[in-house]
């Protein structure tokens, strides 16, 4: 059980509301640390009524609770787009301009189309079609945005647990491509593999 105090409000949302919007989404990405694997965004719409008591920042919730939660999430939501940024991206881009693409991917997988973005963060992607406002530490503040976090996450940990079948050795299904003893001792005995960015300091 998450605590009250942490659990993020719909303030955000109830205010656009008042202000004629409807399609609201919540924007958020995932793996921007990691060593290996891509970056993967998020894009909800959650309906004004849906109730989640547990909803937070994914990075609060165990991977139990991630994954219970992604399930009620996908049930109710009015709308889910997902957009990643592949490890060759990332090191084309950097990090930050790849989670922007992701993010700006995410939308545009998004059904219905939203009238309104609500993005994790201190920067919107560039050339967003839809009015925006950008909320530091969102994912812990606004609704929308820890329901984005959640699905980032689960979408992102699902894939590494399933590339850790290729590259056991690496421990993917522990560490999620993220910079733990174990994946950097890992690297230094069999190098990287074509999942990792190169862009990124392996040793």
């Amino acid at each position: 059980m998450v605590a009250q105090s942490r659990l993020p409000s719909q303030r955000f949302e109830y205010a656009l509301r008042q202000q004629g919007y409807e399609r609201i989404a919540g924007i958020d990405e995932a793996g921007r640390g990691c060593l290996a694997g891509p970056v993967v965004a998020a894009a909800v719409i959650l309906a004004p009524d849906a109730h989640f008591p547990d909803l937070t920042d994914s990075k609060l919730l165990s991977r139990a609770m991630r994954e219970k939660l992604a399930g009620s999430i996908r049930a109710s939501a009015s709308g889910i787009g997902v957009g990643l940024c592949s490890p060759q991206e990332i090191d084309r881009l950097n990090i930050l301009w790849a989670a922007m693409e992701a993010m700006r991917r995410a939308v545009s997988n998004l059904a219905p189309e939203p009238d309104y973005l609500l993005i994790d963060g201190n920067r919107c992607f560039p050339d967003a079609r839809q009015p925006f406002e950008m909320i530091v530490q969102g994912d812990r503040r606004c609704r929308a945005i820890a329901a984005a976090s959640v699905i980032a996450k689960v979408e992102r940990d699902r894939l590494m647990h399933r590339l850790h079948d290729d590259y056991p050795a690496y421990a993917w299904k522990a560490n999620a491509g993220y910079p733990t003893k174990q994946h950097y001792a890992a690297l230094a005995r069999h190098g990287p593999t074509p999942h990792h960015r190169r862009s990124f300091r392996l040793a």
